[in-house]
């Protein structure tokens, strides 16, 4: 399958560079794939589209501020990325300008890094601090915003940044990127659609720095994955077990936790716990075992993730889709409006 069938042309204005205030009255583009029809909502409004019992599946990770930018002790300077916790104080990095191995760096307050050549163009960063260096984090990191949305606008607002690239129910650190789809639910509109009978669950899957990187591979099925842990509690899995057995439908919000439902579920469609990682692959020709419904954001061109949407839905209705909301102004990526497809 050619990557260029998940291409699409997208005018750079459309690119959204700051969070929609408030979150929930950002738009929603309603997809009904029985009708293949398309409405245009805001956000607030998906509870209308929601039944009783029906399961929202949301993911908890925490986006921690995982850019970090040091000083040689020769003066140069260069920046930090954390990808992965290895054990206390030692991460998996990718890191941006000349160093030796082994090389001691300064941050701020004080704290020192030892940074470790591996094999790969990744690095191993060691902090030399007593207590956990994620204590530290808030003061010496910067949210590890998607390369496609620019700092250099006047009056950045480092703390809005911090507040509105995370949910408003993150609760476990290890994500250095967010689960974009949930950034538009207030803790308000989750009450509603409670009290209105729908379930609520949540998994864990801490999103990674590959969900940005773009397919380089001109064949889609030569392209491999990666890896990103996640988790599925005993609670969430039987949430999951009983909707089905009621009939009702399991919304996924997110492609990361679509990726956590369809990696765990059982040929049967039944879910268990589980607390592993997953490089499944969703393209076109995959078919979906756990979920009846996904809301999501607009993705990039010829990302893994319009792949995984166009398996949901035809690639040519989603493509439709994606032309009828750049026709409309639709904001589009990390801090853009959503979709509802079912």
């Amino acid at each position: 399958m050619d990557v260029e069938l998940f291409n699409y042309e997208l005018p750079p204005n459309l690119i959204a560079q700051k969070p929609h205030i408030p979150r929930d009255e950002c738009r929603l583009l309603i997809c009904d794939r029985k009708n293949d029809s398309m409405k245009h909502e805001i956000f607030k409004n998906i509870i209308n589209y929601l039944n009783k019992d029906d399961l929202i599946i949301l993911n908890d990770t925490k986006v921690i501020p995982a850019r970090l930018f040091a000083n040689k002790k020769t003066g140069g300077k260069i920046e930090i990325f954390l990808l992965e916790e290895i054990s206390l104080n030692k991460y998996l990095c990718l890191t941006k300008g000349k160093i030796k191995d082994k090389t001691i760096v300064n941050l701020k307050n004080g704290i020192e890094a030892k940074i470790i050549k591996t094999d790969s163009d990744k690095r191993i960063v060691e902090f030399i601090v007593e207590e956990d260096i994620k204590q530290h984090l808030e003061e010496i990191g910067e949210v590890p915003l998607p390369p496609y949305i620019s700092r250099n606008y006047e009056n950045y607002n480092k703390k809005e940044d911090f507040l509105y690239y995370q949910t408003v129910y993150a609760k476990k650190d290890g994500a250095v990127a967010a689960p974009t789809a949930g950034l538009h639910f207030t803790k308000e509109l989750l009450q509603q659609i409670s009290n209105n009978g729908v379930n609520i669950a949540y998994i864990t899957l801490h999103v990674g720095i590959g969900t940005f990187r773009p397919v380089k591979e001109k064949i889609v099925e030569k392209h491999k994955m990666h890896e990103e842990f996640y988790e599925i509690s005993k609670e969430t899995a039987e949430l999951f077990n009983q909707t089905k057995d009621k009939k009702g439908r399991v919304i996924a919000v997110g492609t990361t936790v679509i990726r956590a439902l369809e990696s765990a579920v059982d040929p049967d469609g039944t879910l268990a716990p589980k607390k592993e990682k997953t490089s499944i692959f969703i393209y076109p020709g995959y078919k979906y075992k756990a979920i009846d419904a996904m809301i999501t954001n607009f993705h990039l061109p010829k990302s893994t993730l319009l792949m995984l949407v166009s398996a949901f839905y035809k690639r040519e209705k989603v493509i439709n889709c994606y032309k009828e909301a750049i026709n409309n102004n639709y904001r589009f990526f990390s801090f853009g409006d959503a979709m509802f497809i079912y």
